[in-house]
């Protein structure tokens, strides 16, 4: 950190000389980390270059479409970029998605029949998805088991698939599907590694060849060299405002995987027999393409900002997961408080270091598909984006804040500064 740095933080921002020298001891240890960390940014962007390269992407592909969108070559050569880049056959990557739960659902509804079992082996799933499959405090109106669709699901054992419960499971049911949960969710894991996908796929392809395992990729895109339909997922989804849509993307999401279960997932989004060969794409075609190019780079730069929050709260005394030397497979970071208020005083910091509404101060609301209430920070660009600094909280013990995001590390840093100096004056 250069002199003339230190006096502006000091000026502008009321850094003390203790914070200035925990902020600078952090990013020494953090070397290592970060040299391995671009290491697989180079490769990503290389990968991602490649497949633009091998479509023959051209400017005439950003052209808007109206109506009813057929014949819009941008929409359809980008899935074929997107397959390429994911190591699958298929992909469907539309701005209808209104989020990630749109894009795990369609693949849920699109590819499970009433009758059939849906198995979850990583403990149940994020909050979103509660409504989604019956399981939420709501009425679960259309939900999948409303729709006579049936659910299990299997903790975690030593932060990895139980593979004696998943075994015995499957001797007594019949199972159409697997749902992988790759991140966190709101809950106090570590993430899966691809190799640990890849395994866990093996172990249940043993068990039943036919059946379709499913992976919500979301926040773990572009961490790894590989992906989760690299690793024998047959089927993968994912938000645009989260790491693949590189910051740019104003919207959408995407489903990857296997030609026959994209499709299935395709009718659901808009209906059989058209499938993803219509809907037009309202002008955000170059922003996908752009955000997709960009993505690598902006995922590697919100791991540093994950990695730099680890450290600086270890030193503090919190219990964070994964620990900063921890190797990663999503962008998010969990800090556990113990304390609603030092929690709620961090995540206020998160919102007070941001480009965009810093002004405003976070409250905890009953916010739409959550079953506790929910404290978000997020002054971004595009509303919810969670590849852009953000971090937001059930307020429930043990009163965990989930961090990710950060599309520069000197901004990510600076605002995990701002929420440390704010959670450690509280009382």
């Amino acid at each position: 950190m250069t002199d003339s740095v230190k006096e502006f933080l000091r000026n502008s921002y009321g850094y003390t000389e203790d914070a200035l020298k925990i902020s600078e001891r952090v990013t020494e240890d953090l070397k290592e980390e970060f040299e391995w960390y671009d290491g697989v940014r180079e490769y990503n962007q290389l990968k991602v270059l490649k497949a633009f390269q091998d479509k023959g992407i051209s400017e005439a592909m950003f052209s808007m479409t109206t109506g009813y969108g057929y014949g819009d070559t941008g929409r359809d050569r980008l899935d074929e970029v997107w397959a390429q880049v994911f190591g699958c056959e298929s992909a469907l990557v539309r701005p209808h998605f209104v989020n990630g739960t749109h894009a795990l659902t369609a693949v849920l509804f699109g590819n499970l029949r009433p009758g059939e079992t849906l198995l979850t082996v990583t403990g149940t799933p994020y909050d979103t998805l509660h409504n989604v499959i019956g399981i939420g405090k709501g009425k679960n109106v259309g939900s999948l088991i409303d729709f006579g669709i049936k659910y299990h699901e299997s903790a975690l054992k030593d932060n990895l698939p139980d593979r004696d419960k998943i075994k015995e499971f499957f001797k007594d049911n019949k199972v159409k599907m697997v749902h992988i949960q790759r991140s966190t969710g709101y809950s106090w894991r570590k993430s899966l590694t691809i190799y640990e996908i890849r395994e866990t796929a093996e172990f249940i392809r043993s068990l039943d060849k036919d059946v379709i395992i499913f992976a919500d990729n979301c926040y773990g895109e572009f961490i790894e060299k590989e992906e989760a339909t690299e690793a024998g997922c047959d089927i993968i989804a994912g938000s645009l405002i989260k790491n693949p849509g590189g910051s740019v993307a104003p919207t959408g999401g995407y489903v990857a995987g296997k030609k026959e279960f994209v499709d299935q997932a395709a009718y659901r989004l808009t209906v059989p027999g058209i499938g993803g060969e219509c809907g037009s794409t309202f002008g955000v075609t170059r922003l996908m393409y752009q955000g997709l190019f960009l993505a690598p780079h902006i995922s590697i730069e919100a791991v540093k900002g994950a990695v730099f929050c680890a450290r600086l709260m270890e030193l503090s005394g919190y219990e964070v997961k994964p620990k900063y030397n921890e190797r990663r497979t999503d962008i998010i970071q969990a800090v556990k408080f113990n304390d609603p208020k030092k929690l709620i005083s961090f995540v206020r910091g998160i919102q007070e270091g941001a480009p965009v509404d810093n002004f405003l101060t976070c409250e905890p609301w009953d916010m739409p598909g959550y079953d506790d209430q929910v404290i978000m920070a997020s002054g971004s660009f595009i509303q919810g984006s969670s590849i852009e600094l953000s971090c937001d909280a059930p307020i429930r013990p043990p009163y965990i804040a989930y961090l990710q995001g950060g599309i520069t590390f000197d901004h990510a840093k600076h605002g995990i500064m701002k929420a440390w100096m704010n959670a450690e004056k509280t009382i």
